[in-house]
């Protein structure tokens, strides 16, 4: 399947969908944001009303000079905002990791990867969803010591979003309760990895992009469901619990080796009837992660200059 991927993205061919994936009943799509013309074609209705969001953000005064102007993006704003909803796992069934599709991507890999995963965990200070975090933290889930159907690591960095959860956590003796979402509408990936302006909530620009409200609730036991994901993998991160993540074909292409990260032990796995599990694959640039990046570069315009004083233009090369 990767090697298919990676020809097929070299030659600027289309979107991949996997009908018959061996171990597992799932399909699986590569490849979705292949092109800037593709990437632009998904977000064609609300690409231009989220630039414009995005910028009132940053220069909240264009908004009090131009405020007839700006109703309609305003208005596109409130009704982007997460609607919670209850009975939440309605549409889902509970399965097992060993029922995914399991993708090992390069021959050195430690396992198989979630490669467009969206890490939801909420501050242990501030409970809700306008204050929790929605990242695309790589997720491994079989290999090394991880015992299968039960663990999986997460790598991510202590000054990431969920990082800071986790240390607030720590501090309080508490597990970290971490919702992990894979597929649903395409702007909730692209939502995962944007580098927003802080006190822009993800599940807020994840609305706009998608023209359609982020759907979620919480199960019996308090974990996040996004209701329009195709699968979600509900997990506990304890203090101190680590086990070593990777070695992973990276995106800088090279192996990232293998380290000690944050274990998660699982609690659910759910995924909807007809589910199709998205996936990429990183390596000696470009790939789609290239396009990707570009994508949500010229998406969010001067938000990278909001976030970093002093820069004054970024040209993110590979």
């Amino acid at each position: 399947m990767s090697a298919i991927h990676l020809r097929v993205f070299e030659a600027g061919g289309p979107a991949l969908l996997f009908e018959n994936i061996k171990g597992s009943r799932y399909k699986a799509v590569s490849n979705l944001f292949g092109t800037m013309e593709r990437g632009k074609f998904i977000f064609r209705d609300t690409w231009e009303s989220t630039q414009n969001i995005i910028a009132l953000r940053n220069d909240p005064m264009k908004a009090l000079k131009n405020p007839f102007r700006h109703i309609s993006d305003a208005t596109s704003a409130i009704k982007a905002l997460p609607l919670k909803q209850g009975n939440v796992l309605s549409g889902f069934k509970e399965i097992q990791i060993t029922d995914l599709p399991l993708i090992k991507h390069w021959p050195m890999d430690g396992g198989a990867f979630i490669t467009l995963p969206q890490v939801y965990s909420e501050d242990p200070d501030k409970q809700g969803i306008m204050q929790a975090n929605l990242g695309m933290y790589r997720v491994q889930l079989t290999g090394n010591e991880f015992d299968t159907n039960k663990e999986l690591g997460l790598h991510y960095q202590i000054h990431r979003g969920i990082g800071v959860h986790q240390h607030k956590a720590n501090r309080k003796g508490e597990p970290l309760k971490v919702s992990i979402f894979v597929g649903g509408p395409p702007a909730h990936t692209v939502s995962a990895v944007m580098p927003l302006p802080e006190g822009l909530s993800e599940m807020l620009f994840a609305g706009l992009l998608a023209g359609k409200r982020f759907r979620y609730g919480y199960d019996e036991a308090g974990y996040c469901i996004s209701q329009d994901a195709d699968f979600v993998i509900t997990g506990e991160i304890h203090p101190s619990e680590t086990k070593p993540e990777g070695p992973f074909g990276d995106h800088l292409g090279y192996y990232s080796l293998t380290h000690s990260f944050p274990m998660m032990r699982i609690r659910k796995v759910y995924a909807k009837q007809n589910a199709i599990w998205p996936f990429t694959v990183v390596g000696r640039p470009p790939q789609e992660d290239t396009t990707f990046g570009a994508l949500i570069h010229e998406l969010t315009g001067g938000a990278i200059k909001q976030e970093i004083p002093g820069v004054k233009e970024v040209h993110a090369v590979d």
